[in-house]
């Protein structure tokens, strides 16, 4: 399989990647066919997968507006995967310009199409760090550059906690986050769930068998388990629903059923 000039040395092309599985369904042109089988595997259980993965894409955008429109003008994009149109900082700094914007993620070819992407733009940077080590993503050079952490700040954790294992934390992750994080701070999060999926669980946990077998378990977790992220948040109204009814832009009656699986929230940090 030959290299191309975008893939760094370090990473085995051989093995899929989740970064890369999402690129694929999103559209997108950064990934390999071990990528594209493991993503037309897992869609073989649930063939509504890339309507989830745009239903994610069109809320972080509506929350990111939102987040602008109440004044921030910083974000922290931990999981941020491969850039594609319609990102955070092309949506916040769109909306106000001069939005300073950190994507984080641990994926090397997320981070270097990221450094790409962002060649040029000051307000702008990526961390190759992980959400389990959240000091490490706080004390990074990047942050300490572009976000302060005694104003408001929009955190986004979109489409990634549900690759957290309970075995790592992910509750106790999210509370450093948000300790470290200014009064007023937004927490903007989506989750995967069986609630919600137009499928019987039995038939969608083929999908989840899929990342498991590349040792990416994903987690589906219930509404409940979801709303424990948000403690020591005030939910944003309309509270932690179905992607499509976070204050919606179009009738979500028109959207596909396959957008209404998990869930999609925002709180304000007390």
């Amino acid at each position: 399989m030959e290299r191309p000039a975008w893939a760094p040395r370090s990473i085995d092309i051989s093995v899929p990647s989740v970064s890369r599985i999402y690129d694929y369904y999103l559209g997108g042109s950064h990934n390999f066919e071990v990528d594209r089988e493991a993503a037309r595997k897992a869609m073989t259980h649930l063939p509504g997968l890339p309507k989830i993965m745009q239903a994610n894409r069109a809320f972080m955008r509506r929350a990111v507006r939102h987040a602008v429109g109440t004044g921030i003008d910083q974000f922290l994009d931990i999981g941020s995967g491969i850039p594609t149109f319609g990102n955070v900082h092309e949506v916040a700094q769109a909306a106000h310009p001069g939005a300073r914007v950190v994507y984080v993620d641990h994926d090397p070819v997320a981070v270097a199409h990221s450094n790409a992407v962002l060649t040029g733009n000051e307000d702008a940077d990526v961390v190759a760090a992980d959400l389990r080590k959240p000091q490490e993503i706080l004390s990074s050079p990047q942050v300490e550059r572009l976000i302060d952490l005694n104003r408001p700040v929009a955190l986004l954790l979109v489409a990634i906690l549900h690759f957290v294992e309970d075995a790592d934390d992910p509750y106790g992750a999210v509370a450093q986050l948000r300790d470290a994080l200014a009064p007023g701070s937004l927490l903007v999060l989506t989750h995967a769930s069986y609630e919600g999926i137009p499928l019987p669980a039995e038939r969608a946990e083929g999908a989840v068998d899929v990342y498991k077998d590349i040792r990416n378990p994903l987690i589906m977790r219930s509404r409940d388990e979801i709303a424990r992220f948000f403690e020591g948040y005030d939910m944003v109204e309309p509270g932690l629903v179905p992607m499509p009814h976070w204050r919606p832009e179009s009738a979500p009656e028109d959207e596909d059923p396959y957008a209404f699986a998990g869930f999609a929230g925002v709180g304000i940090a007390a």
